[in-house]
């Protein structure tokens, strides 16, 4: 059934056609009513402008399309009680990923954000992009099965390991030469081959901008308008919400704080080439590093029962040594936390965030890090930027970053800019822009497929 037909069912001869430069209006009145801020007939008048006969249409249009439906009565207030309108999130689907060198996560969300199916598991940290894209591929087909068909992604999210440059459908950005064949990783078009398997638009992010996105939807930053929050890990990063909103940089590659310089020499380099880097100095691989050799020369019986027992040292082993009471392990957690606060204190003085997220496996580890990371945030920080301050732990887990990427994907699908050029077909997956995009990834493929063949041989005479 084409645009047209759709437009005019119902329709009495004669009536004038509304959908005519109407997309901006469906999608202000989808809004309204996606959002909560409108719900009633009256009100959507009162927000959009829409006169009466105008919201109705628009109203009658997003039913047909199963992306409104009549909702609860609301109180009467003299004459006929209003009818509210809701939206229905389970129209359409969002596929969503997070990985990194060990682990990937998946999960199916609807079209309000929350996560309805949800998997994670432990991935063979050698493998290269091309098993993860194969991996990804079976679970999300698995996800979709689980509710409905294929036919039903709107759109894909990935959350990938490293920075992202540029927006949308662009590759990975990976500079970690701990992933297994980095030039591949960072050549590598995850956003351009998932667009092509599922037919649906793909938004990538960085691991840590979408776990500051799922926080401040669902978890510790809710209701803060400016937060910071930081992923302390095998490396470490920071996401910045401003105004209630990310804030990415001029490329993107908005909080690369792990590459900023302490005031101590570490022996190892970072891969950038420092020695003082807060990464070399206080991430989880070097807390792992520094535990290992702490086993090694038995200044931790803690660390030397676990380096005997499992061959080598993880950074939630010296997290769980310092909440048994191991002197060592409580003294190298509480310098990383110092460390960390240390640099984030001018962030704090330039930014005021109301709320600073510790998240990460090193960011969960116990009291003793988060009460440096406090001690060194508020003793080196101006006294009125941290009076409200609230230093906190995540409480999303490895949740955030799943529940980031869906929000990013539909903050992207029903934003004031791309809605209009999709609602009216009923599916961003039948937006002009995104369906030029797909054809120009085929186009490209198929030139691959075609390079890639061996040349015929030529005929016997």
């Amino acid at each position: 059934m084409n645009l047209d037909t759709k437009a005019n069912i119902g329709r009495r001869v004669g009536r004038p056609r509304v959908l005519e430069g109407g997309g901006g209006s469906l999608a202000a009145v989808l809004n309204l009513v996606r959002t909560e801020t409108a719900t009633t007939r009256l009100e959507i008048e009162r927000c959009s402008g829409l006169g009466r006969a105008v919201v109705a249409d628009r109203l009658a249009i997003l039913g047909r399309f199963g992306l409104v439906a009549d909702g609860d009565f609301g109180p009467a207030v003299g004459g006929r009680a209003p009818r509210h309108m809701r939206f229905v999130a389970e129209t359409g689907a969002v596929l969503v990923a997070a990985f990194d060198r060990w682990y990937l996560g998946v999960a199916l969300a609807d079209l309000s954000g929350r996560l309805v199916v949800e998997h994670h598991e432990a991935i063979d940290p050698l493998s290269g992009p091309e098993d993860v894209l194969e991996r990804l591929t079976t679970l999300f087909i698995w996800l979709l099965d689980e509710r409905g068909g294929k036919g039903r992604a709107w759109g894909i999210g990935l959350a990938l390991p490293e920075p992202v440059a540029g927006g949308a459908w662009e590759a990975v950005a990976s500079g970690d030469p701990a992933l297994s064949g980095g030039e591949a990783w960072r050549n590598f078009d995850f956003a351009g081959e998932l667009s092509l398997r599922f037919s649906a638009p793909c938004w990538t992010r960085s691991g840590t901008q979408m776990m500051t996105i799922g926080e401040l939807k669902a978890g510790a930053g809710q209701g803060a308008s400016d937060t910071l929050f930081v992923k302390l890990d095998r490396s470490i990063s920071a996401g910045i919400v401003s105004d209630g909103a990310l804030h990415r940089g001029a490329q993107g590659l908005s909080g690369l704080i792990g590459h900023s310089p302490t005031g101590e020499l570490s022996s190892f380099t970072c891969h950038c080439g420092s020695k003082r880097c807060l990464d070399v100095m206080a991430s989880g691989d070097a807390l792992a590093r520094d535990g290992a050799a702490a086993a090694e020369e038995g200044r931790s019986r803690y660390l030397a029962d676990m380096m005997a027992r499992n061959g080598e040292i993880a950074a939630n082993d010296v997290g769980h040594g310092a909440q048994l009471g191991d002197a060592y392990c409580a003294e190298l957690l509480a310098r990383c936390g110092r460390l960390v606060g240390e640099n984030l204190a001018p962030l704090v003085n330039l930014l005021n965030p109301a709320i600073l997220v510790l998240g990460g496996g090193v960011g969960l580890s116990g009291e003793i890090l988060l009460a440096s990371v406090r001690e060194a945030v508020y003793r080196q920080s101006h006294a009125l930027a941290t009076r409200d301050l609230r230093i906190i732990r995540s409480q999303l887990g490895g949740a955030a970053a799943l529940i980031g990427a869906a929000q990013a994907v539909l903050d992207e699908i029903f934003s004031p800019e791309l809605a209009p050029a999709w609602v009216t077909l009923g599916s961003p997956r039948l937006q002009p822009s995104f369906l030029e995009s797909l054809a120009v990834l085929q186009d490209r493929r198929r030139k691959e497929t075609r390079s890639a063949s061996p040349p015929m041989a030529a005929p016997p005479r």
